[in-house]
């Protein structure tokens, strides 16, 4: 469970709901143009350094962003860290008229957009109160859905009882968090969850917990070949801190994105990333 975000220009959405930069160029420009009508074509193609006709031409749509005024056009509309890299992939891709390329460039935006996260309400946190409910939930993937409470609890480690599953399985269909869609079958309603919010750190904090736990005793329970644990103890100053914890975040989307590759899984794998301090700021 992670969230990131990105930021956003005042009033629009996200440039990662548009597949043609210059459809984002012209809600920018409508969008300023409602607050400030003197706005016009050529104050817009002033801060591009282009022409007010070489402009409107790009936002119908008819001709190309010279890449010349790509730093400028990023700046106007607030792009920073994927969202900047979109954008250069998204014009690059549009530029060109090899197909082959065309089709490498939209693959690597496509990586960068944001994955779809469902929130979890302050009622649902009963999902978190047991481990199991998280990884029963997943296995459903496995197993095409099939509600098989034996099955799945012979799968399941540590072991969980038959009963437990029933009442978990009853509780992911209270909460939403899988629809029956018959014969004795559900599926997932999100993919992905996140929490957030103070009220809701109780609830995560416990779930971690058992998880910590779980990764602790895999090292006594699970077979070296089956698992990877391993620590890193680092000396390091206040940026570089800021730093891995937004490559550790960048991490986890990346990962998320190749989970949604998988076609048929298999198993269900737990992964846990801690970084935290074992020593006092001597700063």
């Amino acid at each position: 469970m992670a969230q990131t975000s990105e930021k956003k220009s005042s009033g629009l959405g996200s440039i990662f709901n548009y597949l043609d930069y210059r459809d984002y160029l012209k809600d920018y420009y409508e969008e300023r143009k409602k607050k400030f009508p003197l706005f016009s074509y050529q104050m817009f193609g002033m801060k591009l350094n282009i022409s007010a006709s070489h402009l409107f031409s790009v936002l119908e749509k008819k001709r190309h962003l010279p890449v010349r005024c790509a730093p400028a056009a990023k700046k106007i509309l607030g792009l920073s860290g994927r969202a900047f890299q979109y954008f250069d992939l998204l014009l690059a891709a549009l530029r060109t008229k090899k197909m082959r390329e065309h089709d490498e460039l939209m693959s690597k935006a496509f990586q960068l957009r944001d994955i779809h996260r469902r929130s979890l309400e302050k009622d649902e946190l009963t999902y978190l109160h047991q481990w199991w409910n998280v990884v029963i939930r997943s296995f459903l993937q496995i197993n095409q859905g099939k509600i098989d409470p034996k099955g799945i609890a012979n799968n399941i480690r540590p072991k969980v009882s038959e009963d437990q599953v029933k009442a978990s399985i009853e509780l992911l269909k209270k909460i939403g968090l899988v629809v029956n869609i018959g014969h004795g079958r559900v599926k997932l309603s999100d993919a992905h969850l996140t929490i957030s919010g103070a009220e809701k750190f109780k609830a995560i904090r416990e779930f971690q917990s058992q998880v910590m736990d779980l990764a602790k005793n895999s090292l006594q329970e699970i077979p070296p070949a089956e698992r990877d644990v391993s620590t890193l103890t680092m000396a390091i100053d206040e940026d570089c801190f800021e730093d891995v914890k937004c490559m550790l975040q960048e991490f986890r989307r990346q990962i998320q994105i190749r989970i949604e590759e998988v076609p048929v899984p298999s198993r269900v794998m737990q992964l846990n990333l801690s970084f935290f301090p074992v020593s006092e700021d001597m700063k």
